[in-house]
């Protein structure tokens, strides 16, 4: 089994092991700073971009996900698609999937899991991954299990392919970007890309 945390606009290998299977998101964990629980990464003009959703009380050791409250103060939704619209406007598919996206930016929610969860259904429904197993309780790792909820947990099992990004003109390709990059540049063909991102598939035979 591979145990996951509940991310914001995952990453190409976290939608890569929900699209193969055998994985639980795990709710009854306490939340990580500076991690993609709360982060991602885009490609901007000059080259990687995070993007941060603001939560109430960060820095308070040991809260639980489920408890984290979001912060409006710092107008993050704004930034966040501000930023979204102004790197992938022009890329093939920024049209096709930005009128579902938009309302994310614009409407409140009150809990980061419950926002997470909402993104997380859109994004697996666009590629069409079933919905994972969500555990509210916190999952104890065994010896077969692969752990992912680290700060910079990655699978050595991963292997990034290639993908025309929005920028290539100018920069090169950056691998294991949130997944939102690879569904403005790939559009339906996101799914198959992603079943050759893990060793076992065709990109590693």
């Amino acid at each position: 089994m591979t145990i996951l945390p509940l991310t914001y606009l995952g990453s190409v290998e976290y939608f890569a092991r929900l699209q193969r299977g055998d994985c639980t998101i795990d709710l009854g964990e306490h939340f990580v700073k500076r991690t993609e629980r709360n982060r991602t990464r885009i490609l901007a003009c000059d080259g990687p971009m995070e993007l941060t959703v603001h939560v109430c009380r960060a820095n308070r050791p040991r809260t639980p996900m489920r408890d984290l409250r979001l912060d409006y103060s710092k107008r993050w939704q704004h930034q966040h698609w501000g930023a979204l619209v102004a790197s992938y406007r022009s890329s093939p598919y920024f049209e096709h999937y930005a009128p579902k996206l938009e309302p994310f930016y614009r409407r409140e929610w009150r809990f980061l899991v419950d926002y997470n969860l909402e993104l997380l259904a859109l994004l697996c429904g666009w590629m069409g991954i079933p919905q994972p197993p969500l555990s509210e309780r916190y999952v104890e790792a065994g010896p077969e299990d692969l752990d992912l909820r680290g700060r910079h947990a990655g699978g050595a099992d991963f292997r990034p392919e290639p993908y025309i990004q929005v920028f290539a003109d100018r920069l090169p390709f950056v691998a294991n970007l949130s997944v939102a990059d690879l569904l403005f540049a790939e559009g339906p063909a996101a799914a198959a890309l992603l079943r050759r991102c893990l060793c076992g598939s065709s990109c590693c035979r």
